[in-house]
């Protein structure tokens, strides 16, 4: 039988050498360990009057029954001021080979508006407005529940008005700051 031993975190060397003080995690540090994390890929959208999309990871499911999901939404983020405003959102969870509409509503620099979204294919959502993109894993449509401040991000929970499975199953993932692919087997 092994013996446990107890190492406080502060002895604990970074991987650039330093030690970090007990509690004093940096920025940096957080996205590095949580960059460990593999997440799957989302775009998130708006329809009505505040329409928008933007890419997310930090998505998931709360709750079957009733079905609610969350996700995170910066403060300083548009689609911040998109959601609060609309109330209703849709998801897009993303496969394999859409990299490159993933990484188009991670833009900072795309258009913003109705405009966004002349270089995608997609559908309005029938319960949200929600533009739902073509060719994603599956898709869900939400209004938002309740929303919690949590630091710089705000959580938001969405109740599931309705979900639908797409065709393929090889999905887009991102682990260590880039997007891979997992082909089902």
């Amino acid at each position: 039988m092994s013996e446990r031993v107890h190492v406080p975190p502060q002895a604990i060397d970074r991987a650039d050498g330093t030690v970090a003080a007990s509690g004093a995690v940096t920025p940096s540090d957080l996205r590095s360990v949580m960059g460990r994390f593999a997440t799957g890929v989302v775009v998130i959208t708006v329809g009505g009057e505040h329409v928008h999309g933007m890419t997310a990871n930090a998505f998931g499911s709360i709750s079957l029954e009733p079905p609610i999901v969350h996700c995170c939404i910066a403060h300083s983020a548009v689609m911040h001021g998109a959601l609060s405003g609309s109330g209703r959102f849709g998801v897009s969870i993303m496969g394999a080979e859409q990299e490159g509409v993933v990484r188009y509503f991670a833009d900072r620099k795309r258009p913003l508006g109705p405009a966004q979204f002349d270089a995608v294919d997609w559908v309005e959502g029938p319960h949200t407005g929600a533009p739902l993109l073509t060719g994603a894993l599956a898709w869900l449509e939400c209004e938002v529940l309740d929303v919690h401040v949590a630091g710089d991000h705000s959580l938001f929970l969405g109740r599931v008005l309705a979900c639908e499975n797409g065709v393929g199953d090889d999905a887009l993932l991102f682990y260590q700051g880039r997007f891979h692919q997992v082909v089902a087997g």
